[in-house]
């Protein structure tokens, strides 16, 4: 018999992402929007301490990256341990949908909704740092370095970065479920997090923060290239986290069960 200290085994951390999966697709509308809103200022709020802390270093290569995802990960520690209803996390809902325990309306519904409440919240945190003055400091020509580089690639490359990054972001969330204590949820989404941001791959709730703060700080990014970028980095997400992770683990684990 497991003790209360155990780590769920990898069977059942796929058969409570599932259950979560149920209860996520039928949560009322306002809970889910309230709590989209949360989590698109929480992973916000990482990207604002990624900015500080690649104030004043090379931001490109070595050590400084690694810092920077460290920081970042405060974002997705909210979302997993305060509640909250993150986009790219509910990639993992795809497996309650193929065991037709939710009907693709409900996991389109949850995914759209939640979408918009994060890009709402997220683009309400840059407004607010904005309004705070905090751009008219070095912070704001970092925040400026960052909004160009992400918005100069193209729907290939963000296509392929979101797939990866959602990877390790879906991987972050699905570990986390491993564990029965928040300390042990911190360290499980803490490296995957890492690994993604040092590696500079694309999150779209992110970018829905770091884009409209770059453009308030006078940024020459059309609002095209914002509505592409998070559109193609979306898609990405979707194959990186529902098709690379979800479906993985539930071919692994849940195929045949009832």
């Amino acid at each position: 018999m497991d003790s209360d200290h155990d780590s769920y085994k990898p069977a059942q951390m796929a058969a409570l992402v599932e259950t979560a999966g149920v209860a996520k697709a039928r949560m009322p509308l306002g809970r889910m929007v309230t709590l989209a809103v949360l989590a698109g200022v929480f992973i916000g709020l990482g990207g604002a301490f990624y900015l500080m802390a690649m104030t004043g270093v090379d931001a490109g290569f070595g050590p400084a990256r690694v810092l920077g995802g460290v920081v970042f990960a405060l974002g997705l520690i909210l979302v997993v341990v305060g509640g909250a209803e993150l986009f790219t996390g509910n990639a993992l809902m795809i497996i309650a949908a193929v065991d037709g325990k939710i009907t693709l309306a409900e996991l389109l519904r949850n995914w759209g909704v939640v979408w918009l409440g994060n890009f709402a919240g997220a683009a309400a945190l840059a407004v607010a740092f904005w309004a705070s003055g905090i751009l008219a400091t070095p912070f704001g020509e970092t925040a400026t370095k960052v909004a160009l580089a992400k918005a100069s690639g193209g729907p290939l490359v963000w296509l392929v970065k979101g797939a990866l990054c959602n990877a390790l972001v879906c991987l972050a969330v699905w570990l986390s479920v491993s564990a029965r204590d928040t300390t042990g949820k911190i360290l499980a989404i803490l490296w995957p997090v890492t690994a993604f941001v040092a590696l500079g791959l694309e999150h779209s709730v992110a970018n829905m923060f770091f884009l409209p703060l770059g453009m308030l700080q006078g940024a020459d990014i059309p609002v095209s290239g914002l509505v592409g970028n998070v559109i193609w980095v979306s898609l990405g997400n979707i194959i990186g986290g529902a098709g690379g992770v979800a479906l993985a683990y539930r071919f692994a684990f849940l195929r045949g069960q009832p």
